[in-house]
């Protein structure tokens, strides 16, 4: 007691110099915890945001999708299997047409045969399903090369020239009006095939092989650089694959770049703003959620809000920026869903607040 008493004066510069030396980091404090919350909600914001949409009207797996005139159309795949396609084996020839607008989903003409693991692609304001698998006996793995070509404004399916080589669970992408059938399985083996159809001419030409040959794979093209993505070997997805090679058909030659972060197959791609958008797919583990997003010209991937629902054999297209992801199985394997989950990328959520 006397040494507080007896030196009152140090003690009140001691507190005095101790609230000197502690007032910046509570400041800093309370700086951190003022601004963390904003930072965080700024990276979450940057990540883009999701919305359900009305549900298909089956559920499937295996389907493909695209989009024409602000319509998405989802073509083929498998149906969940029910005594009306025990015959089928549940590959099912069903095309919906999804009109965000009006939140509905149509019939429309069926694919002339049940097909699925099919390609497709869009060019003057028509739909292009290329090859697949379709059934044959008592199989439902036999690849085909046939082209359907399906004129929304008509609601008619025509068939074109087949393409040179059969194939399931290959990707097709479209650069200036030409369609590029790259990669899949002949139930053999991998194709390296990357065979371009000119619908203008109805002709298959032949570009250089994919160097890494796989399927289940996903392609896009952004400036007019065709990427192929992921995929796995031998259709056994245990052996899933992270490369990505970019080709330039002026040159008609193939690039390697950066590795899609997660390796998976089964996926889904989507082209927004110049980004491409890889989502989903199957692995011995199970499905992913995963939403990875390349820039090309940085050459870089980035992590997105994952997609709400762990699948594969999904289908996607965009519509003003949005990206519709639809069907797919929550499970490897046979697993199918009635989905369609909408991705609002960064700059859209941006554009949108301002």
């Amino acid at each position: 007691m006397s040494f507080f008493i007896g030196s009152s004066a140090k003690v009140t510069q001691f507190v005095v110099k101790l609230i000197s030396v502690l007032s910046p980091l509570f400041v800093g404090i309370s700086v951190i915890a003022l601004t963390a919350p904003t930072q965080l909600a700024q990276s979450e914001s940057d990540r883009g945001t999701w919305r359900t949409a009305a549900l298909m009207p089956t559920k499937r797996t295996e389907v493909a999708a695209a989009a024409v005139d602000g319509k998405i159309y989802v073509v083929g795949g498998f149906e969940k299997p029910s005594f009306g396609n025990m015959m089928n084996f549940a590959i099912t020839p069903s095309v919906e047409m999804y009109d965000p607008v009006t939140d509905r989903w149509t019939s429309k003409a069926p694919l002339p045969v049940g097909l699925h693991h099919v390609g497709i692609g869009v060019v003057d304001r028509r739909l292009y399903v290329i090859g697949g698998y379709t059934k044959s006996g008592l199989s439902v793995w036999d690849p085909v090369a046939t082209v359907h070509a399906y004129d929304p404004a008509t609601d008619r399916w025509t068939e074109r020239a087949s393409m040179p080589t059969a194939r399931g669970a290959l990707s097709v992408t479209e650069d200036e009006g030409k369609l590029y059938a790259i990669g899949g399985y002949d139930r053999k083996a991998n194709t390296s095939a990357v065979e371009v159809y000119d619908p203008a001419r109805n002709v298959w030409t032949i570009g250089a092989s994919l160097p890494t040959p796989r399927d289940h794979l996903a392609t896009a093209t952004v400036h007019g650089k065709v990427y192929a993505i992921g995929g796995r070997i031998d259709g056994d997805y245990s052996r899933n694959l992270a490369v990505v090679e970019r080709y330039d058909p002026p040159t008609d030659r193939w690039t390697r770049v950066s590795n899609l972060p997660t390796a998976r197959s089964g996926i889904t791609t989507a082209v927004a703003e110049g980004i491409i958008y890889v989502m989903g797919g199957e692995g011995s583990d199970g499905t992913f959620n995963q939403n990875e997003a390349y820039d090309p010209v940085g050459d870089r991937w980035h992590g997105m809000a994952s997609l709400p629902t762990a699948r594969h054999g999904l289908g996607s297209a965009v519509i003003q920026g949005r990206i519709y992801v639809i069907s797919g199985g929550p499970t490897p394997g046979g697993s199918f869903s009635d989905l369609n989950e909408v991705f609002i990328p960064p700059s859209v959520t941006t554009s949108k607040a301002d």
